[in-house]
């Protein structure tokens, strides 16, 4: 397989594209689409969302310290590309693209109440590296659609028809590939599954063997 070599770049896709909403005190409450977003520690749980200084949420997200990341579904997906293309400090994103601001449990700043899922986020520190400052954040509550707990009261991510971003483009979530933990999960036993051909091959052949005795009973 023969290969190009590129100069560095950012290319680890797929990403989330996850709109980030936020709100001063007494102002209209903003969204950010930002796909430099990711995980970084289960407990506590913790994430991280990079964003360019000179973006109108930035001093919002800084001087407020709080910010909500919403998963981005098929239904929003133009909605989470419009609000990463246009400015705060210009439009009144909620209302432009039809949104409902969700009041938030622990945090001032509003959810989308059209987003599948909705995770309140107070930052603990402010990284600066270069292009971009990585909001380092506190993970206080998560809010999820009811239509995405299946009857045994799990999440099943599945019904979202979440988005995913590719080096300029998005596609929808598609195929199940398997679980995790699935390369390592142990098979069913050959000895069972044979076993079970086994019986009933001694089945059916006792129904053969009745049948013909059966003829012959009759002759």
């Amino acid at each position: 397989m023969s290969k190009e070599v590129w100069r560095p770049g950012n290319m680890l896709y797929p990403a989330p594209p996850v709109m980030v909403s936020c709100q001063r005190e007494g102002e209209k409450p903003n969204i950010i689409t930002v796909a430099w977003a990711g995980t970084i520690c289960s407990d506590p749980a913790m994430l991280s969302i990079s964003v360019r200084k000179e973006r109108y949420s930035y001093d919002i997200l800084k001087e407020t310290g709080e910010f909500v990341v919403n998963l981005t579904s098929k239904n929003i997906a133009y909605a989470a590309d419009w609000c990463g293309v246009r400015s705060g400090r210009d439009y009144d994103k909620f209302k432009e693209m039809k949104l409902t601001p969700l009041p938030s449990q622990k945090i001032s700043a509003p959810g989308i109440t059209e987003a599948p899922v909705n995770i309140e986020c107070k930052v603990k520190q402010i990284v600066e590296l270069g292009t971009h400052d990585m909001f380092i954040a506190e993970v206080v509550s998560v809010s999820v659609d009811e239509k995405l707990m299946d009857d045994k009261g799990r999440l099943d991510l599945g019904k979202a028809k979440l988005v995913a971003y590719s080096h300029g483009e998005y596609f929808m979530l598609g195929e199940k590939l398997g679980k995790f933990g699935y390369s390592v999960a142990k098979k069913p036993a050959k000895g069972k599954k044979s076993g079970k051909t086994e019986k009933k091959s001694d089945k059916d052949k006792g129904k053969k063997t009745s049948s013909k005795s059966m003829k012959n009973s009759k002759k």
